[in-house]
């Protein structure tokens, strides 16, 4: 019971955090996505995976409904969000003293945890 609820708390952590950059993007696009992209060397039309990784995978892992390959998808995107926003600047450090890229490290950390766990008895396709 505490394995599910704790599986629970960490789902809704984080698809509703990751879900919140996905609106943003739906409300003021992607074109600092799509900068990072082509900066990269990478086709701009790639930048689009960024509607999926931000707003389709966290509605999954939400509802708890194949929320393993959702979390390894989401932790696709982290990867990318990591390499392109900081992988210049991988080693350096915030304002604060935290690597630069703490965010998107937390959020890759944890959807291998939600591919690791499952989703647990509250979710849609439970086991």
């Amino acid at each position: 019971m505490i394995d599910d609820t704790a599986k629970l708390i960490l789902r809704l952590s984080v698809g509703v955090m990751v879900l919140f950059h996905g609106v943003d993007k739906i409300i003021n696009g992607i074109g600092g996505v799509k900068h990072l992209s082509v900066s990269a060397g990478l086709p701009e039309f790639l930048a689009y995976g960024v509607y999926v990784g931000e707003v389709i995978v966290p509605i999954l892992i939400l509802l708890g409904a194949y929320a393993r390959v959702a979390s390894l998808v989401l932790a696709f995107n982290m990867c990318v969000a990591i390499f392109l926003a900081y992988g210049s600047s991988l080693f350096t450090l915030g304002k604060h003293g935290a690597p630069a890229f703490e965010l998107p490290f937390l959020y890759l950390v944890m959807s291998i945890l939600i591919f690791m766990f499952g989703s647990g008895r509250y979710a849609l396709n439970a086991k």
